[in-house]
């Protein structure tokens, strides 16, 4: 008898296929093993397989959902999930409690990291390189966004690779950890150059003028700033996820939103310092920008053949440009609508709540992709999803349902009035406490941030599944897209919300 393959069949260790198992992370071979693998089907219903690697090691490719565990070595996990298949004991579901505690905590972290951030643009917007460049306003949100193309999306890889088990080897963990960091510089470099020139164009096209050395500086800059906070944020990030190992907390509720607890401040100082000692340098010794630049350039073959020595690091170095890139140009869009409000004398104070606005949603929608993704790669073939998102898409079913991602949303969305109102009377007692933001100005930012949030949830549930069905991996394609339209939407329904207060003639403070 010929057995069909599926999906939902699992081989148990006779050689005979059982019904209605969950399928091993890890476990799966790639499309292209699929295709071609021969298979011998033995008369009693067994499946014996010839693997190919035994004549050729095998090739991956983006298309697989991540790399096999034979790569990384035997997880307790799927061992505890065999048992849990063989009718043996099953792990406790993770607690409405817990989740909330952890992710409530990082949530006011990178609240208070976002709110200083804010503070600090306002007054580095007065020096005198922001006011002679002002294309660095541009490039903040293309920067600061660094966190959802580079530190957030390490901080999800990581997270799955902890709850799949494969980081319990020595060897192999550093082995992951310094091909991602030594990838996580490359892609730095690359972005900052990349972020800078997108600056320049956008400033360009607005201006109609661009000297020389303005565009030198917005180079080196920008080069310098992500280059110095992405080895920075990376070390932290990194001990944050050995961290959790260590106390038996899910990463997924707590690495995303830490890796921009203070990341945005970090990045912003390091930006309008270097923006100012540059444009210090710029008179008498300008050849110093042009070897600042060619220094980081020759750094990149360096973090090339180190992101080489690990499999899953490798395959990112040539698959994992598409999403980092494309986030960085939607930033960068948002850049030039700040750039816009900045300058209107009429929607003052909006430079305060950008960095608010914007990294609260990143933070949230972050921490419900990494989830879905670590879902999706523990209980899901590759390029299979649960039945109920095979069809048209609904936002009702972001929100209600009965998995954990479900109630999850229900918890961040609700996280946002409690957690903007605490960060608006942070904002008003930082800048000296003797003035309230008026009502209508509370409702309006209220109103924008929940929009953003709402829409972002909606838009996580969706895009998540589909990468998985175009058999990419969510961890390091979905984050940088969603922190990035998380810029946008914030960007544009803040300046809303200022435009409309400037219409009614609300001050914004009482």
């Amino acid at each position: 008898m010929v057995v069909p393959e599926s999906h939902n069949d699992k081989l148990s260790p006779n050689g005979s296929v059982g019904r209605g198992t969950i399928p091993q992370y890890g476990s799966y071979p790639s499309a292209s093993q699929n295709s071609g693998s021969p298979q011998r089907f033995i008369s009693n219903g067994s499946i014996s397989t010839i693997s190919p690697s035994i004549h050729h090691d095998p090739e991956y490719t983006e298309t697989d959902f991540l790399l096999p565990s034979q790569l990384y070595g035997r997880s307790t996990l799927s061992r505890s999930t065999s048992a849990k298949d063989a009718g043996g004991p099953v792990p406790p579901a993770e607690s409405l409690r817990s989740m909330l505690l952890q992710i409530l905590v990082p949530f006011l972290l990178a609240g208070l990291g976002t709110i200083c951030a804010g503070m600090l643009l306002e007054v580095v917007q007065s020096w005198d390189v922001f006011q002679e460049i002002t294309e660095l306003f541009i490039l903040v949100p293309a920067v600061l966004g660094m966190k959802g193309n580079l530190e957030m999306t390490l901080a999800s890889r990581l997270s799955t690779a902890v709850n799949a088990g494969k980081m319990e080897s020595t060897r192999e963990k550093w082995m992951l950890i310094m091909g991602n960091l030594a990838l996580k510089q490359l892609q730095a470099t690359v972005l900052g150059l990349l972020a800078s020139l997108m600056a320049t164009v956008l400033g360009w096209m607005a201006e109609g003028q661009m000297p020389l050395h303005h565009i030198m500086l917005l180079c080196s800059a920008s080069v310098s700033t992500t280059f110095f906070a992405s080895l920075l944020q990376g070390i932290i990030m990194v001990g944050v996820i050995l961290g959790s190992m260590r106390m038996g907390i899910n990463p997924d509720n707590v690495a995303t939103p830490m890796a921009a607890s203070f990341g945005d401040l970090i990045t912003l100082a390091l930006l309008a310092c270097f923006s100012q000692w540059f444009f210090s340098l710029i008179e008498l010794y300008p050849y110093v920008l042009y070897l600042v630049d060619m220094l980081f350039l020759c750094l990149i073959p360096l973090w090339v053949v180190i992101s080489s020595k690990h499999p899953a690091s490798q395959l990112l170095l040539r698959t994992g440009w598409e999403p980092i890139i494309t986030a960085m140009v939607i930033s960068s869009i948002g850049g030039l609508i700040l750039d816009k409000a900045v300058s209107d004398p009429n929607l003052a104070g909006i430079i305060v709540y950008a960095p608010v606005i914007n990294g609260i949603g990143g933070n949230l929608v972050s921490i419900q992709a990494s989830r879905i993704s670590t879902n999706l790669h523990l209980n899901y073939s590759h390029k299979e999803v649960p039945e109920d998102r095979k069809g048209c898409f609904s936002p009702c079913r972001t929100f209600f349902g009965s998995g954990a991602n479900h109630r999850c949303a229900q918890v961040l969305l609700l996280l946002v009035i409690p957690g903007q109102i605490v960060f608006l009377h942070a904002i008003h007692l930082l800048k000296g406490g003797h003035t309230l933001p008026s009502a209508l100005f509370t409702v309006a930012f209220l109103s924008a941030s929940l929009i953003q949030v709402f829409c972002l949830l909606c838009i996580a549930d969706c895009m998540v599944h589909f990468l998985w069905r175009q058999g990419k991996d969510p961890d390091s394609y979905s984050i940088p897209y969603l922190t990035a339209l998380g810029d946008l939407l914030g960007t544009v329904l803040l300046s809303l919300a200022f435009v409309l207060l400037w219409y009614v003639g609300d001050s914004g403070i009482v």
